[in-house]
């Protein structure tokens, strides 16, 4: 239900993440259904090189999938080659919910499927910025998405979490015009409001703002705060 909340909220997105998150691949198959009923485009996150993975969520109905840790071309060509049926990839068919939840036949799946189903390498290490332009060169490959926080655990040698500081900043924003430049989609993950704002001014497009828990902790804590005088009036406090 909290994916299809986010939708009607008005996100243009929902991503379910199933590499940190608690999604399996029936609950991310549930929610995929939930998100397109509530109007967003559906998004998924896969464990690092779980390619066969990756299809079954886009024949499940995942428009875009995340994949994580892609340090080389040789693995952003695996798993953008998983996402797209021949010649451009070796995708199996079996599209039945896809095809149902994008409102298409069958044939014009076949037909539209390759443009309309996005791989997205994430970036997230030295060793990806380092091999970046080998990675954009990857013909199959939609494009990029920066996650900041291991970006900055990669870029300090594991001595700092920083995703807001200065040396991620600057390796986000030469990230996103490497990737303006060979035509691919620049995205990346936002904890705040003015992340979001620079991240635009560096010219990402696709920007993944917030989680859910996060969120929920946020609103619980704010509605508490907002009724703790009944522990003084009343003696009692607000149960759920």
């Amino acid at each position: 239900m909290v994916p299809e909340l986010f939708a009607r909220a008005g996100y243009e997105a929902v991503t379910l993440d199933l590499q940190h998150g608690m999604f399996d691949f029936e609950a991310a198959v549930d929610s995929l259904g939930l998100i397109a009923l509530g109007g967003a485009h559906r998004i998924a996150r896969i464990p690092v090189a779980d390619n066969a993975l990756a299809g079954r969520l886009i024949d499940m109905g995942a428009e875009c999938i995340i994949a994580p840790m892609i340090n080389s071309r040789e693995e952003a060509e695996q798993f953008a080659r998983a996402m797209k049926y021949p010649p451009m990839g070796e995708r199996s068919w079996s599209p039945r919910r896809a095809a149902m939840l994008s409102g298409q036949t069958d044939h014009e799946y076949l037909t539209n499927s390759n443009s309309q189903t996005l791989a997205l390498a994430m970036i997230e290490t030295q060793e990806a910025i380092e091999a970046l332009d080998d990675i954009l060169s990857v013909p199959e490959l939609d494009g990029i998405f920066v996650g900041p926080s291991d970006l900055s655990l990669s870029l300090s040698k594991g001595t700092a979490l920083d995703p807001n500081g200065p040396e991620t900043a600057r390796a986000c924003a030469d990230i996103a015009s490497k990737a303006k430049a060979a035509g691919k989609i620049a995205g990346i993950f936002c904890l705040s409001a003015e992340k979001v704002e620079e991240a635009v001014a560096q010219g990402y497009r696709l920007l993944s703002y917030g989680i859910d828990t996060v969120f929920i902790d946020g609103a619980a804590r704010t509605a508490l705060g907002e009724t703790a005088w009944t522990k003084d009036k009343a003696g009692t406090g607000i149960g759920y």
